[in-house]
């Protein structure tokens, strides 16, 4: 199941980052626009742990652009086990700025974000909504439900994993995929429907934990990562990979979207809905474009992709305005609350996010452009065809 690259390309890579990351752009699959697409990836890790920690340094090595790390621990002896981001100097001090310094060690053109707190469901969607892919390396239920449930309502696929003892699982979850990428959505609550009951399951304090597995793991998240950035291979998606580390035995079991919606935890703020943004399609659009140049409509486009994107191809009379903005107070500021709005970006993921960050601020009519400035083109190939 091949699905369209999640990241647009930079305009070209320093001549640093191709010295370094020649090897990998030497994969036909890869090569060098699938690299361009990593360097203008936003990818957030969370927990600089047993799993977050090779994932980081795999992200890095990669040539990731932009990696956020969320953890609010200091590293303690017992962490260096598995945790190889950070080594025994490192003792005592917050484990994001370990796990920063050793990103720039070996990518030290990447940008890191250090989020030193806490996920909870006040700041969850705030942290989450920056980033194009989310990396779960949590270690408790709570967390990966709330980081689930703001995943899917956010429209943000999840790279999720769990170890204990010798045996992990591994798989990608994606509420709410592109339309028209032919993916099923699939999230957590399709796998566990409810969160286990406190001491229910046992942690890795208690039941122990092989170092070398988390490794194995945390490589393959970050692997899975690179491809749903570029576009190459086929996600674990639908699928849920199983490791019996003593065994040596790989397995999958098939998982199947329930279509159930997310809830918010007992007890905790609930996040954005992640369905109910009307859709405009590209033919409705061009009527309605059509209507207000005879002055019987009025409404804004909005562009929420990167200024290079739209300087390549845009929608007439649509005003710029990258998501990393709109996102923030002073961006929705520049917006008109009197008009109706049409979001696009280059499939709709990123335009999902902006919907539902607009609504929550108050705007009550917008609308996101089915299958973005893609579905904009071909339309416009097909007509050009036509005549």
């Amino acid at each position: 199941m091949a699905i369209p690259p999640l990241v647009e390309p930079v305009d070209r890579l320093s001549a640093a980052e191709s010295v370094r990351t020649a090897r990998q752009r030497r994969l036909p699959q890869l090569n060098e626009l699938g690299q361009r697409r990593l360097a203008n990836a936003r990818i957030l890790v969370l927990g600089a742990g047993g799993l977050g920690s090779p994932a980081l340094l795999y992200l890095a090595a990669a040539g990731v652009g932009t990696i956020g790390i969320v953890d609010d621990d200091d590293v303690e002896p017992s962490n260096l086990q598995r945790q190889i981001v950070h080594g025994v100097t490192d003792v005592g001090r917050p484990k994001v700025a370990s796990a920063a310094e050793a990103i720039a060690r070996i990518a030290p053109e990447a940008t890191v974000i250090q989020h030193s707190e806490r996920l909870v469901a006040q700041n969850a969607a705030a942290i989450l909504g920056n980033y194009d892919v989310i990396i779960d390396g949590t270690d408790n239920f709570p967390t990966r439900f709330l980081v689930n449930d703001t995943c899917a309502a956010l429209g943000i696929p999840l790279v999720w994993a769990s170890v204990l003892r010798f045996d992990a699982q591994l798989t990608v979850f994606w509420a709410n995929p592109p339309a028209g990428s032919g993916i099923t959505g699939v999230h957590l609550r399709d796998l566990f429907p409810t969160p286990p009951a406190e001491g229910e399951v046992p942690n890795c304090a208690d039941a122990g934990v092989l170092g070398a597995l988390c490794g194995q793991v945390g490589s393959l998240m970050a692997t899975e990562t690179i491809k749903l950035v570029t576009g190459i291979g086929s996600p674990l998606i639908g699928r849920v990979l199983v490791i019996d580390a003593l065994s040596g035995r790989f397995s999958e079991v098939p998982l199947v979207g329930t279509g159930i919606a997310a809830a918010p935890l007992p007890g905790e703020s609930p996040v954005p809905e992640a369905s109910g943004v009307p859709e405009i399609t590209t033919p409705e659009l061009v009527a309605r474009l059509a209507a207000r140049s005879a002055g019987l409509d009025d409404f804004l486009v909005v562009d929420v992709r990167e200024p290079s994107e739209h300087a390549e191809t845009a929608i007439p009379d649509a005003r710029l305005l990258p998501l990393d903005s709109i996102l923030t107070a002073q961006g929705q500021a520049s917006l008109p609350r009197d008009l109706p709005l049409v979001v696009h970006c280059h499939t709709g993921t990123r335009a999902n996010r902006a919907a539902i960050a607009l609504r929550e601020a108050g705007f009550t009519d917008v609308c996101v452009l089915t299958g973005g400035i893609v579905a904009w083109n071909d339309a416009a190939a097909v007509a050009a065809d036509a005549t």
